[in-house]
């Protein structure tokens, strides 16, 4: 009978023991999500982004950190010092954000082809 209980109380220990071995991984997770990047624009990717990870805490209204990313003229000049996508993508030396956690890996993508191609306000 002692033995049975050893048995079940290792059992459980190992099945605790894998479950907390969890990777949150977005390819692993949804493997058949895809990113369309063929058509990225400021007035309808890079702003719907903005406006779903950013604009609670960095609008007109409530600039934390005095970081206003609403509009083309607010936002431009972060792309060009290169910390909108540093801090979207957590890079070494920027404050990442959101501070809620990383956004998707898709809208990370999207910024960065939209900063890369120069940051066009179209």
């Amino acid at each position: 009978m002692k033995h049975i209980s050893i048995s079940i109380l290792l059992g459980l220990i190992i099945l605790l023991g894998y479950s907390g071995c969890y990777y949150d991984n977005e390819a692993e997770l949804y493997p058949n999500v895809t990113c369309d990047s063929t058509n990225v624009t400021y007035s309808v990717t890079i702003s719907t982004i903005l406006q779903n990870n950013c604009l609670g805490c960095h609008s007109q209204n409530s600039p934390s950190a005095g970081v206003i990313l609403e509009g083309y003229d607010n936002v431009k000049p972060y792309t060009t010092n290169g910390s909108l996508y540093g801090v979207v993508s957590y890079a070494t030396g920027f404050t990442g954000m959101p501070a809620s956690g990383k956004m998707s890996a898709c809208n990370i993508a999207l910024i960065k082809k939209w900063v890369d191609a120069g940051a066009p306000n179209n």
